[in-house]
């Protein structure tokens, strides 16, 4: 309401002046207004394990990059008229949280015989979308647009001049009412002239730039998203998995023969851990750019990955980065084939439970680091320094205090992965890297307990082996991991992860490296992880010091809650303009920090923040501290046991 004139605000007053002193309190709230809740039926069809009678056509134009818009024809069988209500995938396997790209849809039209239907959204389903069918009609037609983010900040970039990635739950609606691995349907997608595309759906028929896939069901075609590209190269792995590359330019497909065979050897030591394959084919989907949205996501049969476009032509650089593919793959296994219980959902609208995600993701980050250094995608070294890094991240997290790994699961629901002002003091996804790191203590355990007999191999294989070529779900609870790891090792394996995973305030997650021969120690130089992570990012990780990370710009983020940065009243998005006098640059403000160790001399900072400038003395002499792990007397390095290979040699 816009103000009101002085007058008006007066007259309106008046009246008041003829109410009594003072009602009493209860007397003056009976008095307000008090209404009841309106009842909201349920009015969307609950999922029903029955077969949908017809098979859905969907027909993909993907031809306009220049807009990044997709246009949709989908033709949805009926059996009678009345209401049919469609729904927009919301809750997506892979993201644990309800992520549905609704807001990019336009143009909803849905018709039947040439004539246009009536349509409502639910208001309180946003996500649903009532449409009026007429009596005796056999099918609806519906046409959209998908409007795909064109910048970062409108949301993830999926369409470049160069490649695009197609995820199908984006460009489709489904029938509600039915499981989702119940509604048969046939995809045809055409792509830009001249263009490859790769997915893991069979029957494929090629004509021209249209590509037309054999009848799937809507769970397995949303499983399965395609990358296509103007610059496009396969390898066969081996396995039946196939690496599939698309990239900014043609010559950053150029792949030694080396570096090939360094991931063929991550297949095989997937299969030799698992012991069996939950794929009848598998398709690495490897997109090589900075102009398309990051990713890495896993499906059953295939993953969405993306890495710098000089992954393969500056190897040398990048073994911090090469850890994504080997954990998509893991995956295939952990989290698709045996997923938690109440993750796995009959359709896209259901609600996820993540509780159990420290399996889901915190074993499958342990797995990650055992491949690629059993496959040679990554060094011991580089391995034991992103142990190292994560451990000493933990060893000075306050929100430990508060809040525990499982309740961290929650969090793709409760901040989508949003920026915070300090996340030490909230946590974050917590729930993969300190897994990672119990679960390595679970490793240590049974290995130091069986003399190295037995080790968490054994529980990878019995707990996500199973049947060759089963590529199903089987769910599980708590007590089944408990189960598995009895069967194992004997030990009070409840007692152990309930600790771990179910409780604050827990010390750092540093039992699993002291188990295998190593202590956690700090030096002046950076890790091989940390340095590489650095050199990537093209910033200074100066968590164990001032307590904050800045970028290449020279902006503050990451500042540790009660640093000395965080003391100094630094936040996220102050500017570093000058050290000592002199103009920001990484060297300088190491070199102050190493100055400041006299004890006597503070690190003198001119920052910036929202147009205000302050000089800053930050009270720290401590040096400069990054985390390493260092070996431990004589005995054997449990480490090496754990990182050999176990593929035929």
């Amino acid at each position: 309401m816009k103000n009101a004139p002085f007058v008006a605000l007066a007259a309106l007053a008046a009246p008041i002046a003829f109410l009594p002193a003072a009602l009493p309190a209860a007397w003056a709230q009976d008095a307000n207004s008090r209404p009841q809740p309106v009842v909201q039926p349920h009015v969307v069809p609950l999922p029903a394990d029955k077969p949908y009678p017809g098979t859905m056509q969907l027909r993909v134009d993907a031809t306009d990059v220049a807009r990044g818009v997709f246009r949709v024809r989908q033709t949805i069988p009926v059996t009678r008229g009345g209401k049919l209500t469609l729904l927009y995938p919301e809750w997506l396997p892979g993201k644990h949280a309800p992520r549905g790209a609704i807001s990019g849809i336009a143009g909803f039209r849905p018709s039947a015989n040439g004539k246009p239907l009536a349509w409502t959204r639910q208001p309180t389903d946003v996500y649903a979308f009532d449409i009026d069918v007429p009596a005796g009609t056999k099918s609806i037609d519906l046409s959209f647009e998908f409007l795909s983010p064109i910048r970062s900040t409108e949301g993830r970039v999926v369409v470049t001049p160069a490649m695009m990635n197609l995820q199908w739950e984006q460009v489709s609606f489904y029938p509600a009412g039915y499981f989702t691995r119940n509604i048969p349907v046939q995809l045809d997608v055409t792509l830009p002239q001249g263009w490859t595309g790769a997915a893991a759906l069979d029957g494929l028929k090629v004509a021209g730039n249209r590509y037309s896939y054999a009848p799937t069901n809507y769970e397995v075609l949303v499983d399965s998203p395609m990358f296509a590209g103007a610059h496009f190269r396969k390898w066969d792995l081996g396995q039946n998995v196939t690496l599939n590359v698309v990239a900014d330019e043609a010559q950053y497909l150029d792949a030694s023969p080396d570096h090939i065979a360094r991931h063929a050897a991550l297949v095989s030591e997937a299969v030799a851990l698992f012991g069996v394959r939950h794929f009848d084919r598998y398709e690495f989907l490897l997109a090589l750019t900075e102009e398309m949205g990051g990713i890495g996501l896993e499906h059953h049969r295939s993953s969405e990955n993306s890495r710098k476009p000089d992954y393969f032509t500056k190897w040398s650089d990048h073994g911090a980065n090469r850890g994504l593919l080997p954990h998509e793959l893991v995956h295939s296994w952990n989290g698709k084939y045996r997923r938690p219980a109440k993750l796995w959902t009959p359709d896209y609208r259901t609600p996820m439970q993540d509780n159990l995600l420290w399996v889901y993701e915190g074993q499958t980050s342990f797995w990650d680091l055992v491949l690629g250094a059993r496959s040679g995608l990554q060094s011991k070294e580089l391995v034991l320094g992103e142990w190292a890094s994560n451990a000493a991240n933990y060893s000075i997290q306050p929100g430990r205090a508060w809040r525990s790994v499982e309740d961290t699961t929650l969090d793709p629901i409760i901040a989508a992965r949003k920026p915070r002002p300090f996340p030490s003091a909230t946590r974050t996804e917590d729930y993969y890297n300190e897994g990672s790191l119990v679960w390595l203590e679970a490793d240590m355990l049974i290995r130091n307990a069986t003399g190295n007999r037995k080790s968490l191999d054994d529980f990878a294989r019995s707990f996500f082996g199973g049947r060759e070529g089963d590529w199903g779900q089987v769910g599980y609870e708590f007590d089944d991991v408990v189960a598995a790891l009895n069967a194992v090792h004997p030990h009070d394996w409840a007692s152990f992860l309930r600790a771990r995973m179910q409780t604050a305030g827990r010390p750092a997650p540093t039992a699993g490296i002291e188990a295998a021969g190593y202590r956690l120690v700090w030096r002046d130089t950076p890790n091989l992880s940390d340095r590489e992570s650095m050199a990537e990012s093209k910033n200074a990780n100066l968590t164990h010091s001032l307590g904050l990370v800045i970028d290449k710009s020279g902006v503050a983020g990451s500042i540790l809650w009660d640093g000395p940065a965080f003391r100094a009243d630094i936040v996220n998005g102050t500017k570093i303009l000058a050290v000592d006098g002199m103009s920001y640059t990484r060297e300088r403000i190491e070199a102050a920090i190493r100055a400041a160790a006299d004890g006597k001399t503070p690190v003198r900072l001119l920052v910036e923040r929202d147009g205000r400038y302050r000089q800053v003395e930050i009270d720290y002499h401590g040096g400069l501290r990054w985390p390493h792990l260092e070996k431990v007397g004589s005995g054997p390095d449990l480490f090496d046991r754990l990182l050999a290979p176990r593929r035929p040699l």
